[in-house]
């Protein structure tokens, strides 16, 4: 084995340049497998994070459903032998909150597998400030249910999601509709219910999620405040959002609780399959391109042993006629294909680590919708892991079957000429 060994280093030490290309070939292959799969990973991280980050595990609300099989002229005109066609019916008036919310929510904060209960009262507003006036969307929510779910005390701009608490009217607004009305900290703004209701808020808190849909009509209240703006009682609720304590089961628990309460539950997997959709495809995008390097990497190194035992030939047949065995030439040759992969896989992980250092240090372009300083970059050790793995078990593969070819060689035949 010794013997074999100093055979091996002398042939990579011969060939220096053909050894380097070799190495290089692998250190690239890798680097650019590291630089690829970490980007990529760290891009979808962030659009998951950012596309669910107001998004809960279960979400519980009451699904209106209008019925037009019933109508006023029917019941007036029954039992009588007439044919009776309603054109373009109108639906009757529907509640759109949960009914008996408060023993629901009761009931799921004793759930063991609940982590938390954020209960809501959302309606469609009209928010007007001077001659300005925009449509959007409020929520009266437990504010610190809420941040304690969705993180918005590191979501903030100006201000703290618990200000709502010491302010008897406080709103917290999105960034993008802070601007639009041109609010700031302190500001007054009226809101404007489709019944005609109205009632003012002071601006207490500025946030932004990422997510212009969100960020440009969305504002939080207290759960109290959303009910008077409402004109309705303390039971008046239209949403209970949940986190669990493993999101996994979300889609079994959402049938569980539609079923228990009679509201639909929708999960988190189910509401948001675009998302889970787009990850995927880019996912197997990054899968696809990075072995497609690796797999390019350990041609190189097939071509390159094929190339050393074809200058080797004469070498070989010296080594046989001298007693070497053919598992000695094939371990010959493994060997320094081994090493040719084991070199190119270190210097590729720490070159490929570098590369993701440097990208995840570049500034993202500023804008008001994105709230990222830095391009996305996951430094997950799986990934360092899987590549080492690759980078030996590429030259091994590619190695053996040269170092089969040579370990067969008739002597006799390469000195007759």
């Amino acid at each position: 084995m010794a013997v074999d060994l100093l055979i091996a280093r002398r042939h990579l030490a011969a060939n220096k340049k053909q050894t380097l290309v070799a190495v290089l070939g692998v250190t690239f292959g890798i680097a650019m497998f590291i630089l690829m799969i970490s980007f990529m990973t760290g891009v979808n991280a962030f659009m998951e994070t950012t596309m669910l980050s107001l998004t809960p595990d279960i979400h519980i609300y009451n699904d209106i459903k209008t019925d037009y099989r019933a109508s006023v002229a029917a019941a007036y005109y029954q039992n009588r032998d007439l044919l009776i066609v309603v054109r373009h019916p109108k639906p009757k008036k529907v509640r759109v909150n949960l009914k008996n919310a408060e023993n629901i929510v009761a009931d799921l904060k004793k759930n063991p597998l609940v982590a938390g209960v954020s209960p809501m009262v959302s309606s469609q507003v009209f928010y007007n400030y001077g001659p300005v006036q925009i449509n959007g969307y409020i929520e009266g929510v437990d504010i610190l249910a809420e941040s304690a779910m969705f993180d918005l005390k590191g979501k903030m701009v100006a201000g703290q999601p618990r200000n709502l608490l010491s302010t008897g009217k406080g709103i917290i607004m999105g960034s993008g509709l802070a601007t639009k009305l041109n609010l700031s900290m302190g500001d007054m703004v009226t809101l404007a219910t489709p019944d005609a209701t109205s009632m003012r808020f002071r601006v207490v808190g500025i946030f932004r999620i990422g997510v212009g849909a969100v960020d440009d009509v969305r504002s939080y209240v207290t759960l109290a405040s959303g009910q008077q703006l409402l004109g309705k009682d303390r039971s008046y609720m239209t949403d209970i959002s949940l986190q669990l304590k493993d999101k996994s089961r979300s889609g079994s628990l959402a049938a569980e609780f539609a079923k228990r309460y009679g509201d639909k539950a929708d999960d988190w997997e189910s509401a948001n399959s675009s998302v889970s959709a787009s990850n995927l495809v880019r996912d197997v995008l990054t899968c696809v391109v990075s072995i497609t390097l690796l797999v390019v990497a350990g041609f190189g190194i097939y071509n390159i042993m094929n190339m050393t035992i074809k200058n080797k030939l004469k070498d070989i047949a010296i080594l046989k006629a001298q007693g070497f065995a053919g598992k000695d030439i094939m371990g010959i040759f493994l060997t320094q294909s081994v090493f040719i992969g084991l070199l190119g896989a270190l210097s590729g992980l720490l070159l490929g680590y570098l590369l993701s250092l440097a990208l995840s240090r570049v500034p993202f372009p500023k804008n008001d919708y994105v709230a990222l300083d830095f391009f996305p970059v996951n430094f997950s050790p799986a990934h360092y892991i899987f590549g080492l793995a690759f980078g030996l078990v590429t030259p091994f593969i590619a190695g053996l079957l040269p170092s089969l070819k040579a370990s067969k060689i008739d002597p006799v035949i390469i000195l007759r000429g």
